[in-house]
């Protein structure tokens, strides 16, 4: 068997593969027109299509929330293991919890906690 059999073998699966994607995006895709048939809002009528896009202003609000939701995710263990490990483990927290002050200092200064 030639080398380029195998080559334009797997050269044929990738363009299969791209292929069935790309169609399979083209089945399940999301119609670009405004949904009026059924209103999605608590009965009201729609005044926006369902996948509008967000306002740009809650990103880095998003983002404050995620850091604090990181962290109470690094504190629960922590808090289980604090007295095993002693003072460093202490030392390690503050320095955590100063990083995520920052942040914090950042997004006020940026104005993510405004909301006019």
């Amino acid at each position: 068997m030639s080398p380029y059999v195998s080559v334009f073998i797997v050269l044929g699966v990738c363009l299969a593969a791209i292929a069935g994607l790309y169609l399979l995006g083209r089945v399940v895709s999301v119609s670009r027109d405004i949904v009026e048939v059924l209103p999605f809002q608590s009965g009201w009528r729609p005044q926006e299509h369902a996948l509008s896009r967000y306002h740009a202003r809650w990103y880095p609000l998003t983002l404050v929330f995620l850091a604090f939701d990181v962290e109470m995710l690094f504190m629960y263990p922590w808090a289980v293991v604090v007295a095993e490990k002693g003072g460093g483990a202490i030392i390690e927290m503050f320095v955590f919890l100063g990083v995520l002050v920052a942040g914090v200092v950042w997004a006020w200064r940026e104005g993510a906690f405004r909301w006019v």
